[in-house]
């Protein structure tokens, strides 16, 4: 599953295919993820030091709810197919959490509403992580969801990665939160 022998190519003797180049690049997205997250993060600590990591944090988790709404618009179809049939008004279903995600981070950067966006940002997280599990086990959807339930051990880390950076840098309470001192 996902996993195709290498068929030597008729160029320069390297050894690929069109799968093994389409694998490459679904894993593309979540490479985007990470960098998305902590590129600021590690900005901000690098100038300001441990104190402004916080803003940074806030600052990626912010620009990875963006990304996550658009790609809604963007990749509509994609997210439709990662949806059961057996839903009513799937393209709304997609369209709408859509807007609820870019309504989440808005909600980041507004103080009055920073830790209700980061609640409800934690429940879509873990309310919508059903959906890449039907994508991944029935090889459908995009990105790697077509890699099949492989796409897991992937994924799921870098759900937990989100919950655990939108919890610290997002739903905590200003006074509480800090960078990990593991960074």
């Amino acid at each position: 599953m996902g996993c195709h022998w290498p068929q030597k190519s008729r160029f320069f003797g390297r050894h690929d295919t069109i799968n093994q180049k389409r694998e490459i690049q679904t894993m593309f997205t979540p490479v985007i993820i990470v960098c998305i997250l902590l590129v600021p993060l590690i900005g901000a600590w690098t100038v300001g030091g441990r104190d402004k990591a916080a803003m940074g944090g806030l600052f990626g988790i912010s620009i990875a709810f963006i990304f996550f709404g658009i790609g809604h618009f963007a990749q509509t179809d994609g997210m439709i197919a990662m949806l059961p049939e057996i839903l009513p008004a799937r393209r709304q279903i997609v369209l709408a959490t859509g807007v609820l995600e870019l309504a989440i981070a808005v909600g980041f950067l507004v103080p009055a509403t920073k830790r209700l966006a980061g609640l409800a940002a934690i429940a879509v997280l873990i309310g919508f992580f059903p959906a890449n599990i039907y994508a991944a086990v029935n090889h459908t959807g995009m990105g790697g969801h077509v890699w099949g339930p492989e796409y897991l051990l992937i994924r799921f880390p870098l759900q937990v990665l989100l919950v655990v950076l939108t919890w610290t840098f997002v739903v905590r309470r200003k006074a509480e939160t800090r960078a990990p001192v593991i960074l």
